[in-house]
């Protein structure tokens, strides 16, 4: 294989693990938030984590967040849209 089937090559399976990325981002089975997010959203409550090490989704809009100092806390949006924040 010469170089410019080599550099072709590579520039088509890069393309291809992008696409499919970009792809598992918009697929809506996909509903847990980032670790980060919720990370923000705990800290923004006040509430010691550190920060967020996996998460399980309970429900729409409802999950349950593990900190890395072990604590959880139940992550979810009520009536009002506001969300809220529970120790576990």
């Amino acid at each position: 294989m010469n170089g410019l089937a080599k550099t072709i090559s590579l520039i088509v399976a890069i393309a291809t693990l992008a696409t499919g990325r970009l792809l598992a981002a918009d697929d809506p089975t996909t509903t847990v938030p980032d670790t980060k997010d919720l990370t923000a959203v705990i800290a923004l409550q006040g509430l010691p984590c550190g920060q967020v090490v996996s998460a399980t989704e309970q429900g729409e809009n409802d999950f349950l967040a593990t900190c890395q100092d072990g604590s959880r806390y139940r992550v979810w949006v009520n009536a009002d849209g506001r969300v809220v924040v529970e120790k576990q």
